[in-house]
């Protein structure tokens, strides 16, 4: 082939992309272009997919949403005229709800963590933040701003400090056998892992790259690996739902030990491949 015709097949090849790009929205994907779902059902999916995307912006915002919930409560009910046992129960309450993990994140606390310890900073500013303006006694108004604007994302990224990391001992783990090991105390590292948690609302990211795997109308969906593989348990039971809404077989492919993997789900069993 001469140059123009490689670039007249390139062009084929291209139109014939389905979808044209990554598509993230699988639900839209799949209720627009299965041919087994019937119309009612279509309209079930609807329904699903409209109701997620109205809670979204609660997922994107789960640590400050909690967060907030918990400063709040400790205030409001500090200042009630409760009786000594009420006061105990709220006591006990509290601490249920906003206690530290020492394996997994507790968005409660953490949330609470860093809204005191904005509030702390700005209502003491140091000599840097009183040069950029920061007045005395600010920081009611400033949580009120952040609460306003921001996401857990820029949350964490813009108010987590170096400080807070380290008086609340956070810390990067592994599980190493049977047991679970610190790998890291680095605060920056420790921060980076926390917003990574939070992107797509902590949710794995997963695209509809080709609605016609193989010529034959199949599904392949790519999840883009980040450090965080899938749970392959869950990724097992999922597929075969995901099969009865397409109506033909389904691929996923992820990440597992550092290697490309291929889940595939054909109607009957799930199959694994290296890619």
């Amino acid at each position: 082939l001469d140059e123009s015709d490689k670039e007249q097949a390139k062009r084929k090849r291209v139109k014939k992309s389905f979808p044209p790009q990554p598509e993230k929205d699988i639900m839209l994907f799949i209720e627009q272009y299965s041919r087994e779902l019937e119309d009612w059902q279509r309209d079930i999916m609807t329904m699903v997919r409209e109701e997620m995307l109205y809670f979204w912006p609660q997922l994107e915002t789960k640590i400050m949403n909690e967060g907030w919930a918990s400063y709040w409560h400790q205030r409001i009910l500090r200042e009630l005229d409760l009786t000594s046992d009420e006061a105990i129960e709220f006591a006990k309450l509290n601490a249920s709800v906003i206690q530290p993990s020492k394996t997994n994140i507790n968005p409660y606390y953490l949330g609470l963590k860093i809204f005191e310890d904005i509030e702390e900073r700005w209502d003491h500013p140091n000599k840097e933040m009183k040069e950029q303006g920061v007045k005395e006694n600010s920081g009611r108004e400033k949580i009120f701003e952040v609460r306003e604007i921001e996401s857990d994302i820029s949350f964490i990224r813009n108010y987590l400090t170096k400080e807070l990391v380290h008086r609340e001992d956070m810390y990067l783990f592994q599980k190493r056998g049977r047991d679970y090991k610190v790998v890291d105390k680095d605060w920056t590292e420790v921060r980076d892992q926390l917003v990574n948690m939070r992107v797509n609302g902590g949710f794995p990211y997963i695209t509809v790259n080709d609605g016609d795997y193989l010529k034959n109308g199949e599904l392949y969906l790519k999840h883009w690996y980040e450090d965080v593989e899938l749970d392959l348990n869950y990724l097992e039971k999922v597929l075969p739902y995901i099969h009865q809404l397409w109506g033909r077989s389904v691929h996923m492919e992820s990440v597992v030990e550092e290697r490309s993997v291929l889940f595939s789900y054909n109607g009957r069993n799930i199959q694994r491949k290296f890619l």
